[in-house]
């Protein structure tokens, strides 16, 4: 009997179909190993220094749907999303990159995998040997960008009033007096 396309098929009859053999669980782009089976738009923004925004600019720009599954793309389509993501700030406004006019440089450049979080924290580094302000709150952790400190970012003891600990100290208290009161 054949199946019509108004009938479902068993999970045990889709996993048999030979269209998993042509998937690819892991795609590597860069240092980063992304899922095959998620798409295109939601497997490259999983790579660090690749948002949802420059994952569709980068789909868009090598004319992939965005809505493919990133493992059944054949190689020519894995290097010209590989190749547009190393040249990302290339082809894009310098609005659009995650390193505008870096410190000793001067350059605009868009960080991919372990290169964002290096150069994060040579950043931060640079920050805190010339004392900087922001250098100062990150050895201290605190707060860097101006938000408010009064009663959030405490990093020992209670935020507020701790009630039952109040009450318990009260009932103390009180059972106290009556002692005294009695003798």
């Amino acid at each position: 009997m054949a199946i019509t396309n108004t009938q479902h098929m068993s999970a045990e009859e889709t996993e048999t179909d030979g269209s998993d053999e042509e998937l690819r669980y892991f795609v590597r782009i860069g240092q980063t190993d992304l899922d095959g089976t998620k798409s295109v738009e939601r497997a490259l923004s999983e790579l660090p220094g690749i948002g949802r925004r420059s994952a569709r600019i980068v789909a868009q720009n090598t004319g992939i749907d965005r809505r493919t599954t990133l493992g059944r793309l054949d190689d020519d389509a894995i290097d010209a999303i590989i190749d547009e993501v190393t040249n990302f700030a290339d082809g894009n406004p310098d609005w659009l990159a995650n390193r505008q006019e870096a410190f000793f440089t001067g350059a605009t450049t868009h960080e991919i995998g372990n290169d964002v979080e290096l150069s994060r924290r040579r950043d931060i580094n640079r920050l805190q040997m010339i004392r900087a302000y922001r250098g100062i709150r990150h050895e201290r952790g605190q707060k860097v960008r101006g938000q408010r400190t009064k009663s959030t970012g405490r990093s020992e003891g209670t935020v507020g009033v701790n009630v039952e600990q109040i009450r318990e100290e009260e009932a103390e208290a009180a059972a106290a007096e009556e002692e005294e009161e009695e003798d």
